[in-house]
């Protein structure tokens, strides 16, 4: 009866323990399931926590990549705004040159007798404009071209003109200079426009120092028209 008893007694302890190790089995199991469930939700945040930031970086570079051709473009407007300020500085310092192409024939003066004025200093009309100017002031060239006359008697035009020069500069148009002090320049001699050609005086028919300025369509006397007027056309602010 005892030994039913304790064989008894050993089959069910064997039989808790079996359930007890079956139990802490599945417990085990919940445990490491949860684990392995916890790991994967931390990989799974770790991954969109590094997409996220790819992302971030990608936007960044392309942002800086859009500020560099904005900065690129704005230098290139600057660049072409700069070298047609500078292009249409030159072109104005140009338009002021071919504007500056006939110039006074003297710097400082007074006008004194003008174009076909009447007086008992001439044959018939005054056939150009009188400077007046002290003597010995240079009188330069009012544009460029080849000296035809040069010299005293008018360079042949008549002892009234006293010293004077004449120039040709071509499409039939002739300036001339007189009453001169002296004569700087030759027959042939090509000069500039504002070269030094000679300097006023009072030779000739004059009432005082001055020069007399023409121009002409010939080099010779009886050929002039207006100076002043010419001159103006020219852009001279005579």
């Amino acid at each position: 009866m005892s030994q039913r008893v304790t064989s008894r007694s050993s089959r069910t302890s064997l039989i808790r323990t079996r359930a007890a190790v079956l139990a802490a089995g599945l417990g085990a199991s919940v445990v490491m399931g949860a684990g392995v469930a916890a790991a994967a939700d931390t990989t799974a945040a770790s991954g969109i926590a590094g997409a996220v930031e790819a992302q971030a970086a990608a936007q960044a570079k392309a942002a800086k990549a859009q500020a560099a051709q904005v900065k690129k473009a704005a230098e290139a407007k600057k660049a072409a705004q700069a070298a047609k300020a500078v292009k249409a500085k030159k072109a104005a310092k140009v338009a002021v040159k071919k504007k500056a192409s006939w110039v006074d024939p003297v710097k400082t003066y007074k006008l004194s007798a003008s174009f076909a004025q009447n007086g008992g200093m001439w044959a018939s009309k005054h056939s150009g404009q009188d400077y007046a100017v002290p003597t010995g002031t240079p009188v330069v060239a009012t544009h460029g071209g080849t000296v035809v006359k040069a010299g005293g008697n008018g360079a042949g035009d008549g002892p009234a003109y006293g010293n004077a020069v004449v120039i040709k500069h071509g499409n039939k148009t002739y300036s001339q200079y007189a009453h001169l002090s002296s004569v700087n320049v030759k027959v042939g001699q090509v000069v500039k426009t504002g070269q030094k050609i000679a300097l006023s005086g009072n030779t000739g028919n004059s009432s005082g120092p001055h020069l007399h300025f023409e121009i002409r369509t010939t080099p010779n006397y009886g050929s002039a028209v207006d100076p002043v007027k010419f001159l103006r056309a020219k852009g001279v602010q005579v």
